[in-house]
């Protein structure tokens, strides 16, 4: 879908991520579901983007999770939460200028190596591309690892 700045696609973002609203995910995961076809290129494993645990706290809940879950489970791809590490505590994204979105350097590092996995790199809003492609790198330093990204929004 894509994010608008006002209307529907923010409110339901927003609701699942500052709301408590951990449900939405489970009707943008079956949106996700009607339309994602894996060809000749399915991945070995869901990764999705982590909060800081220290957000997390505050959260209560990463909103990815569940939509992680029910992606693995409709598609038989195994998910782990615990792979990328967030090291920096930083306000929202969406709280950010331009300058200070691009500042990713040492955003997330691994928990533990991996080798030789196509990864599904999932995350909620796609606006600059700057978390993605820091987590992305992060799973690349293997070069037998290979990435593709899932977004449930793109910021036009």
């Amino acid at each position: 879908m894509v994010f608008e700045k006002e209307g529907l696609s923010r409110n339901i973002i927003h609701n699942l991520k500052y709301k408590g609203r951990e449900n939405i995910a489970n009707h943008i995961a079956q949106w996700t579901i009607e339309q994602l076809e894996f060809q000749n290129s399915k991945p070995e494993l869901l990764v999705s983007v982590p909060l800081h645990p220290k957000k997390q706290k505050e959260r209560g809940y990463n909103q990815l999770h569940r939509y992680t879950e029910l992606l693995s489970a409709h598609y038989n791809i195994p998910y782990h939460h615990t792979l990328l590490k967030r090291n920096q505590y930083k306000k929202a994204q969406a709280l950010k200028n331009k300058i200070q979105r691009s500042q990713t350097e040492q955003l997330f590092s691994l928990t533990e190596p991996i080798q030789n996995t196509h990864c599904l790199l999932i995350d909620d809003v796609f606006t600059t591309g700057n978390t993605l492609n820091a987590a992305a790198w992060e799973l690349l330093k293997d070069p037998s690892n290979r990435i593709s990204i899932l977004v449930m929004a793109v910021d036009l």
